[in-house]
């Protein structure tokens, strides 16, 4: 499942494997491709509602369906383990896998955003965040993190050093960001509003590719207006997995800065009404065979 863009709230409850660790590392939330990226869609939309363990076997019967060979889907487990999403426990022949307290609560939160995205921002008193960093060129690893952390959030990037997000509670989660990236102290964060100039459009199309994320919306479309597979693990799964990426990479604008017809309006009713219906047969699937003897 991807990350939530919430704001950062206290750590107490995530324990070593920290809050910010899973909400705002793209390897974790953004990652959506191999068996990595199959696992986080499974476990999110499998484990997470069932909320009881699964077996080894379930996950290599699932992404096998999808692709992913037994090694891959084992090798997987075992990282996922390692990097504190999954422990697990040995009983008779077989290997059941829990979710860490941690990565249960990113996945809820998770949850929360895919099943709530929209394509737009409801509401929008028309105050810009506006964030102004431009690390040294030193620090290449920074400036990096910097750029596709904030790309990840929705920030747009206008000019060199200029950030601009609509989504003025994003404030902890850029401060954040800049911390990461090593350039906190020398960066500002402002909130903003347009006076005058030029039109908004110009602004939007220069901070943001609309374009592409438009041809994202019309290839999830032309994906999922029909049934994927006959399978129904393999086609819940499939539209998933395609989905929570889109809130990734579409900055989630108000409609008045959005091109007429914008196609993740339609996208986003797609997703729900396929989910809703895809999803009981999914979930029976899953309980058959993630249950053992």
């Amino acid at each position: 499942m991807a990350e939530p863009r919430e704001s950062i709230t206290s750590t107490a409850a995530f324990g070593d494997a920290s809050q910010e660790r899973f909400v705002l590392s793209r390897r974790y939330a953004a990652g959506t491709g191999g068996a990595r990226g199959l696992l986080i869609t499974v476990l999110g939309e499998y484990v997470r509602p069932a909320r009881r363990p699964a077996p080894t076997s379930a996950f290599i019967d699932v992404l096998g369906r999808l692709g992913v060979d037994e090694k891959a889907c084992r090798q997987a487990l075992t990282r996922a383990s390692a990097d504190g999403w999954l422990t697990s426990r040995r009983q008779g022949r077989y290997t059941w896998w829990h979710l860490s307290p941690a990565f249960e609560e990113f996945l809820d939160l998770g949850a929360q955003r895919i099943f709530g995205f929209t394509a737009t921002q409801r509401e929008w008193d028309r105050r810009w965040l506006v964030v102004l960093a431009r690390g040294a060129e030193t620090n290449r690893a920074g400036r990096h993190l910097l750029r596709t952390r904030l790309s990840w959030a929705g920030f747009g990037n206008p000019v060199p050093g200029v950030w601009i997000s609509t989504h003025t509670d994003r404030v902890k989660e850029a401060e954040f960001i800049l911390q990461e990236a090593g350039m906190h102290e020398d960066a500002q964060i402002f909130l903003s509003e347009y006076l005058a100039g030029g039109e908004l459009s110009t602004l939007v199309g220069q901070a943001w590719d609309l374009d592409e994320v438009e041809r994202e919306y019309a290839a999830f479309l032309a994906a999922f207006k029909r049934q994927p597979s006959s399978d129904p693990l393999v086609r819940l799964t499939r539209l998933v997995h395609a989905w929570r990426r889109l809130p990734l990479v579409d900055p989630a604008l108000p409609k008045e800065l959005l091109p007429e017809g914008w196609g993740g309006v339609r996208a986003a009713k797609l997703f729900q009404r396929q989910h809703a219906k895809w999803l009981p047969d999914g979930t029976r699937e899953w309980g058959r065979i993630s249950r053992q003897a």
